[in-house]
């Protein structure tokens, strides 16, 4: 029995190779949005050494996170890979060591043109082909935790490593295209819902004229009655998880639940401290055996568990629950951003370049998802980045001459041709403003 070739020759003769093949599909969008450009335009920034512009630094720092490098130092295979810097249009690629200067030279000023120009492009995407009548904010925060002395890195809130120091980003995405919609990179000790109003009023800010209506959903971090005052004003609905304070506790026990499977719901008015009317309460109970995790538990008494949510639209207690767990799409998109976009590889000491490789990494995932709404099949739609690069990115391929004419060979038995095959009709349908 044969254990394969007897005879194998290895030669060092392959031109033009590549593991990246699908890559190209990527840029050809991006070459839609006319990227580059508009970058070159709206984030200008001369640098001491102009071998590479600002706007092809952006990019050589946004393809290592589609492709899932992780860390700097790893891009370095990518100088040594034509096909790939003659697909995205890079004549060369810098080496590890300049992109991390480059973010360190960074002012703060040109990290504000990049996240208005973020923002412009963004609005312009959600328009795109007709803006949206109807908006959902899902706010959230997570813990970035750090190894070894970074800047702006404190001890705070961390349910993963505790007493370790980290950082405590802030964001907000737009719960029905999944789109990213404002954030802030914080540090370590800053609580959960510090700085929320800011986040709402920035977001709100640019809300399409088209938008009739807007809702919030946010965990308990967010319950302030500040922000829920500003939000009655801005004649947004809302529903936050309330905390579960000795008055609430005592109003709980009083209360009549009306059954809905194993789940039981009840409602109640209540005006808090501080609070200048009363806010609708509504509380769902739990047989302790249905409860997915510890961490999900406000309160518990005898056998069950109680969730409270502070609300103020007018859905009956049950559709208001389930309006809530729509939100939990934001804790997968997180999820996502943490281990497939590598929001956790910090890769500089400096705070200020953290934050605006953070703002680069949200663009990332942005033009991930604006490409996989606008270019793939049904059912590629919910398809996350991890699954997208191992059936369409990661395609080997050889960039040949033929006729004098550039032509990506791509393997015979592809199993996704007819996918490639959609996304180039879609792109020819494309017609984007730029």
């Amino acid at each position: 029995m044969g254990y394969g070739p007897k005879k194998l020759v290895i030669s060092f003769s392959g031109h033009n190779l590549t593991h990246f093949g699908g890559l190209w599909l990527v840029q050809k969008f991006l070459r839609h949005l006319n990227l580059r450009h508009r970058l070159q335009r709206a984030v200008p920034f001369v640098q001491r050494n102009n071998h590479y512009s600002a706007s092809e630094m952006f990019l050589a720092l946004i393809y290592p996170i589609i492709l899932g490098l992780g860390r700097l130092e790893s891009t370095q295979l990518l100088r040594r890979n034509g096909t790939f810097q003659y697909l995205t249009g890079l004549s060369a690629y810098p080496d590890p060591t300049a992109l991390r200067r480059f973010l360190t030279r960074i002012p703060v000023k040109v990290l504000h043109r990049l996240r208005l120009f973020h923002r412009t492009l963004s609005t312009e995407m959600a328009c795109f082909p007709h803006g949206p009548t109807t908006i959902i904010f899902d706010l959230d925060s997570t813990v970035l935790t750090v190894y070894g002395k970074l800047e702006g890195a404190k001890r705070g809130y961390n349910p993963f490593k505790k007493g370790r120091a980290s950082y405590h980003p802030m964001v907000c995405f737009e719960g029905i295209s999944k789109d990213y919609w404002e954030g802030e990179f914080r540090e370590g000790n800053a609580h959960a819902g510090q700085g929320a109003l800011k986040l709402l009023q920035t977001c709100f800010a640019r809300i399409p004229q088209t938008v009739r209506s807007v809702r919030i959903r946010a965990d308990v971090g967010f319950y302030d009655h500040k922000t829920i005052e500003w939000l009655e004003g801005k004649k947004a609905g809302y529903v936050i998880v309330a905390k579960i304070t000795c008055p609430i506790q005592h109003l709980l026990g009083g209360l009549r639940f009306r059954k809905k499977g194993t789940l039981a719901f009840a409602e109640f008015s209540y005006q808090p401290i501080g609070w200048k009317k009363p806010g609708r309460f509504i509380v769902v109970r739990k047989p302790v055996a249905e409860l997915a995790s510890p961490q999900m538990t406000l309160f518990a008494l005898d056998k069950y568990t109680y969730h409270v949510y502070v609300t103020n639209l007018s859905m009956k207690p049950v559709n208001i629950w389930r309006f809530y767990n729509g939100r939990a799409a934001i804790e997968l998109i997180i999820k996502e951003l943490k281990y497939d976009y590598f929001l956790t590889r910090i890769p500089t000491h400096s705070f200020l370049a953290n934050e605006i490789y953070f703002h680069l990494l949200m663009l990332t995932y942005n033009l991930i998802n604006w490409f996989k709404r606008f270019c793939l099949p049904p059912d590629f739609q919910t398809k996350t980045l991890k699954t997208i690069r191992a059936q369409l990115i990661f395609v080997p391929a050889e960039l040949i001459k033929s006729q004098n004419r550039p032509t990506l060979k791509l393997p015979e038995q592809i199993a996704q041709r007819h996918v490639f095959k959609t996304i180039l009709k879609n792109l020819q349908k494309l017609k984007l403003k730029n």
